[in-house]
């Protein structure tokens, strides 16, 4: 069997140690201002803190985000089907990007000079991203290290991302403003009100808002009740995710109070990485699990 090599866009939110000790392959998204005069890889936090970045986006910054290029991708492929191996290639939702597209014209272009690429190379449109998407890719490690093909991890893949619940708590609805998801004056409106909305992934891998609380801490016990009522008992492995964008102490706090209740319950924290944060600002807090299949 040839060697599985684990491909995934930056927007999974591995650190850069996770990404190395999982043998994850990180393809970056890149980000810059509006003058082009700020310019950054989403390099998993290491050319630039969490904390720093974030003050950034506070003080009113406003970043925009890349796809990683056709070239990028190719690159990376072109080194697994050098080395007689075979990849599975975890990308962010086609329903918030282009890169699962520039993945598969990336393959496509391969092929030309390499007829194995498209058998060898598997694509995967997680119609997720950020922390649900950091479980996805961590099981899809979990299986490949017990012997699983790369055919049998993206086949497993298609269904698995159906499995995952979402639930995303961010701080202030201006963020979402910005990017077309709600008006100017219901953002206003809502931070007038200390509105804290909720959100989720729906299907078709779009964000969808499910909700709102007022204030942080009623938001941060609807998390903890979403765990509590939808997560899969036994018939999966009992994880949770947990991601925040410069919260750390609510998100640990989130996490210790999950433990208290399900002493095996295995936690993986992770820091909402640059191509999210430009998009969701500071303050983000997600928990994410296995559950039923949300398509009923």
């Amino acid at each position: 069997m040839s060697a599985c090599t684990i491909i995934s866009d930056s927007t999974c939110d591995f650190s850069a140690f996770q990404a190395k000790a999982s043998r994850v392959e990180i393809v970056p998204f890149h980000y810059s201002d509006t003058t082009g005069s700020f310019t950054g890889d989403d390099d998993l936090f290491q050319s630039v803190s969490p904390r720093d970045f974030y003050r950034l986006i506070m003080s009113g910054r406003v970043l925009h985000t890349s796809q990683p290029s056709q070239l990028e991708f190719a690159d990376a492929f072109r080194r697994v089907l050098e080395g007689d191996g075979e990849a599975v290639v975890f990308c962010i939702s086609s329903g918030l990007s282009g890169g699962y597209n520039g993945a598969v014209l990336a393959r496509n272009l391969l092929s030309e000079e390499n007829p194995d690429a498209e058998r060898r190379i598997h694509i995967v449109d997680s119609l997720l991203a950020s922390t649900p998407m950091h479980i996805l890719v961590d099981e899809a490690c979990r299986r490949r290290d017990q012997g699983w093909s790369a055919e049998q991890i993206a086949s497993w893949a298609l269904d698995a991302r159906y499995e995952l619940q979402t639930l995303f708590m961010v701080d202030g609805l201006e963020a979402l403003h910005r990017g077309g998801r709600v008006p100017k004056t219901v953002a206003v409106a809502g931070d007038k009100l200390n509105v804290k909305p909720l959100l989720t992934f729906d299907l078709e891998g779009k964000l969808a808002l499910c909700g709102a609380t007022r204030g942080r801490k009623k938001g941060l016990a609807k998390l903890e009740a979403n765990f509590e009522k939808k997560h899969a008992d036994g018939e999966a492995p009992l994880v949770v995710g947990i991601g925040d964008a410069d919260a750390v102490a609510e998100a640990d706090a989130l996490a210790d109070r999950l433990r208290a209740h399900y002493p095996e319950l295995r936690v993986l924290r992770s820091t909402i990485g640059p191509t999210i944060g430009c998009h969701v600002g500071a303050g983000m807090i997600s928990c994410c699990f296995w559950g039923a299949d949300r398509r009923g």
